[in-house]
């Protein structure tokens, strides 16, 4: 059985809730990702950030992007699976939230990221296409 462990991408770094969206976009520029997870002071998961919510939630709207915080734009419920969930439990709740990236969590801790690069490369076609008609399905 496949699991999220299997294809994850390891060493995923996360951006503090206290840094700044300046700090964040020039994370994801160096490390060459489109989104971050947030994490707490907690150690904790407590959100996404993506370059889309930088620029949409930030400069669109006149935001300082060296005082606004990523802890700021987290909102909502996080998303994530365990490093020991199988493979059509990731496509379905991915395909179910709508979202092309989920955390995989272990012992309460960040130890990767799927993305829907490593689901393309890891998935059956049969699978793939039921990924991709819900993600990309029109909301």
């Amino acid at each position: 059985m496949t699991t999220a462990r299997d294809i994850m991408h390891t060493g995923a770094q996360c951006i503090g809730e206290d840094q700044t969206l300046m700090e964040a976009a020039q994370m994801m520029r160096d490390m060459g990702v489109g989104s971050l997870p947030i994490c707490g002071n907690d150690k904790k998961l407590h959100g996404i950030i993506t370059d889309r919510d930088i620029v949409i939630k930030a400069v669109a709207e006149g935001k300082d992007l060296s005082a606004c915080t990523a802890g700021e734009l987290a909102q909502g419920h996080v998303s994530y699976v365990d490093a020991d969930t199988d493979m059509d439990t990731i496509v379905e709740k991915m395909g179910r939230e709508q979202v092309k990236r989920m955390p995989v969590i272990h012992d309460h801790q960040l130890v990767g990221m799927i993305s829907e690069s490593d689901l393309a490369q890891h998935l059956d076609d049969k699978h793939l296409g039921k990924f991709v008609e819900h993600v990309f399905a029109r909301r």
